[in-house]
């Protein structure tokens, strides 16, 4: 990789790190309930940062994980942030070895189901943690962590990763750095 190319994708990941820790601290659209919180496009950075390299999306990762700690959140929500690693990590290496998966509409939802299911799941195991930890939480085990957390996440990762689609389509096509995946010129 050149050297203005490393840079590029360095300033790329610090604006996603920047919009990742800014989505969830001015987001109007927050619903805290329980161990679970759902902000409206608070994944969306990872999910943009996935399409571009392995790299780029493990350093949004972890600069927004830290910015959630900075920012004075509670250690479950910390801890969930930091679960993302490991969804965000196979996505943006599943998909610069099979870019593939993204030519056809079955296959980028499928795609998106599977990491919104390892993402649901992974908040899940933290969550879990802390309710047999002894935290107090309202609602019973199956309804919490599983319904709440657990299938919650996926429908809240599959919202962000639609929204991550819309604002890369155009993105894309103008971005002038090696990615994982490009979407293709129309045929108007």
């Amino acid at each position: 990789m050149h050297s203005n190319e490393r840079i590029q994708k360095m300033c790329i990941a610090a604006l996603l790190c920047a919009v990742g820790i800014l989505v969830p601290l001015i987001s109007p659209v927050r619903i805290q309930l329980g161990p679970m919180s759902f902000t409206l496009a608070s994944h969306v950075a990872l999910f943009l940062a996935l399409f571009i390299s392995p790299t780029v999306a493990a350093a949004v990762e972890l600069g927004t994980t830290l910015g959630f700690l900075l920012a004075g959140f509670a250690p479950v929500v910390v801890l969930r942030a930091a679960s993302q690693i490991v969804f965000v990590l196979i996505g943006s290496y599943w998909l610069a070895k099979q870019p593939q998966i993204m030519t056809s509409p079955v296959r980028i939802g499928l795609f998106g189901l599977v990491l919104g299911i390892i993402h649901g799941a992974l908040e899940a195991v933290v969550v879990t943690l802390f309710w047999f930890g002894g935290a107090t939480m309202d609602g019973g085990f199956v309804s919490t962590v599983l319904g709440l957390v657990g299938v919650g996440t996926v429908v809240h990762s599959m919202v962000d990763y639609g929204i991550a689609l819309l604002i890369w389509q155009p993105v894309s096509r103008v971005v002038h750095v090696s990615v994982s995946y490009r979407v293709a010129a129309s045929s108007h």
